[in-house]
């Protein structure tokens, strides 16, 4: 992927991964749209990148959606990238009764807002001369996290419809990419003082390496296992990363 020139959406921009992913991208030298649902944070952001602009959005809202699209394409006609980053994570628990706010919320924001999101831009981003989709899966897409059930689900989900929209668009002016990150310290699950899990700086660094070159999956090295755990025998390892995981350090 060409690192600079573009004009950039991404959802969910104003912490973690996103915010790490935007803030990289607009040192790199494009603008820079993030967009989320609270303003003073969407300030807050752009606000310590001169140059970067903010777009109110509910993810989960498909009229939201709708006047996103028509509002960041009247105002950057040129947008030929998006980032489908938003998402949420919470602990479930698969072998009991499903919380159905908790089933409904981590699917629409995980996997319907990407979908959405993608249709409500799709034709506008098949008229630039060249244009990308990213969609933020996960290394739980591969091997999922049993107390997180859901959102690994979500995340595989969308491994599988990145899949079939690179697919359909493999003759348009469209690429769509995945970036899959391993265990990142954010404030996903309290996860940023985590000894186990990749310094944000780090894989972020990592990551702009790899969307430098030309690839479908952006994985980071210590993703690369999950990844390739796919096949016959994947429950075993499975079992042996919940168990190392779930362990007291």
């Amino acid at each position: 992927m060409k690192l600079s020139g573009n004009t950039i959406l991404i959802t969910g921009g104003t912490s973690g991964i996103g915010r790490a992913l935007a803030e990289a991208l607009h040192k790199a030298g494009n603008q820079i749209i993030i967009s989320g649902r609270r303003s003073n944070l969407l300030a807050e952001v752009t606000q310590a990148n001169p140059g970067m602009q903010s777009v109110l959005l509910n993810v989960n809202d498909p009229a939201s959606i709708a006047a996103v699209a028509t509002e960041v394409t009247t105002r950057f006609p040129a947008l030929n990238v998006l980032i489908n980053n938003a998402g949420i994570m919470q602990i479930d628990d698969a072998s009991g009764t499903v919380d159905d706010e908790l089933l409904t919320s981590t699917i629409t924001t995980n996997l319907y807002g990407p979908i959405r999101m993608t249709s409500a831009l799709i034709e506008h981003l098949k008229r630039q001369p060249s244009a990308t989709i990213i969609n933020v899966s996960s290394a739980l897409a591969f091997v999922p996290l049993a107390i997180s059930a859901l959102y690994s689900s979500t995340k595989a989900a969308l491994h599988s419809y990145s899949l079939s929209l690179r697919y359909k668009l493999k003759d348009t002016s469209v690429s769509v990419l995945e970036i899959a990150p391993p265990w990142v310290q954010t404030d996903m699950l309290n996860s940023k003082d985590e000894p186990r899990a990749m310094p944000l700086a780090t894989f972020i660094d990592e990551t702009m390496a790899v969307l430098a070159t030309d690839t479908d999956e952006v994985l980071v090295e210590t993703a690369k296992p999950l990844r390739n755990n796919v096949g016959p025998n994947e429950f075993e390892f499975v079992v042996q990363l919940n168990d190392s995981l779930l362990q007291p350090q």
